[in-house]
């Protein structure tokens, strides 16, 4: 079965991030993740380029990351050569959080890749770690951005465990429309361009076999794409086709 379809949590997190910045604590009201991240000592902000590494395995776990445009895709690379996507992360999404949760300098376990061109906002972890021990309303500002973290690589690993890769084409798509999904009259756009090459590395297939499926699903007036972005035209038709 194809992961079920939702509704568009791109568009539930900016609610949830406006109940965060409304709890009460000692920071100002509204006040954000990216706010916090912000204003800490030594932020940055970054440019990559759709496809372009932003750490590899093995890196020093040096710096927390915010995404505030675009999206990123998450892997772990195995021994046998093998690479696994575990998450695909959206606008808010925090990432590359190894150093505060092990509280001394660790290496990276994860290869992280721009899945379009991303703005990141990045800032040292002693400056998190920091900022989080001087005021407590950060850490759950972080907690439940790492929460929300969790959930996107759960949805991932449920995505990857469909044998069959029809299925497992048409859940990962269904994932795309809830996290990236814009509402129109023809159905649901994916404000993404999207590559078959780099669905295919996303969900362990191949470029060939993904054209194929794709054509498939076209031919079925279950999506259109125009210009590498996908519109499905009913996700739940779409859902119920791979039950």
């Amino acid at each position: 079965m194809v992961t079920s379809y939702r509704g568009f949590t791109r568009f539930n997190q900016q609610k949830n991030s406006q109940m965060v910045g409304n709890s009460s604590s000692p920071s100002p009201p509204n006040k954000t993740l990216l706010d916090v991240i912000k204003s800490l000592d030594g932020v940055s902000t970054e440019i990559v380029d759709r496809s372009k590494t932003i750490f590899f395995p093995g890196d020093p776990a040096e710096r927390v990351y915010l995404i505030r445009r675009g999206a990123v895709r998450l892997s772990r690379v195995y021994e046998t050569g093998e690479e696994i996507t575990v998450a695909l992360l959206r606008e808010n999404s925090l990432f590359g959080v190894l150093s505060l949760l092990t509280g001394h300098r660790s290496d990276r376990f994860y290869h992280a890749v721009a899945f379009t061109r991303v703005e990141l906002v990045a800032a040292p972890a002693t400056s998190v770690r920091n900022a989080i021990e001087q005021d407590a309303s950060v850490g759950l500002l972080l907690l439940q951005g790492l929460s929300s973290r969790v959930l996107q690589t759960e949805t991932m690993i449920e995505t990857l465990t469909h044998r069959d890769m029809s299925s497992r084409l048409a859940s990962f798509l269904l994932v795309l429309c809830r996290d990236f999904g814009v509402p129109g009259e023809k159905g649901v756009t994916i404000d993404l361009r999207l590559s078959h090459q780099a669905i295919a590395e996303a969900i362990g297939s191949t470029r060939v076999t993904i054209t194929r499926l794709l054509g498939e699903l076209k031919s079925s007036s279950l999506l259109a794409i125009d210009r590498k972005k996908i519109t499905i035209f009913d996700p739940i038709a779409l859902a119920k086709r791979f039950n």
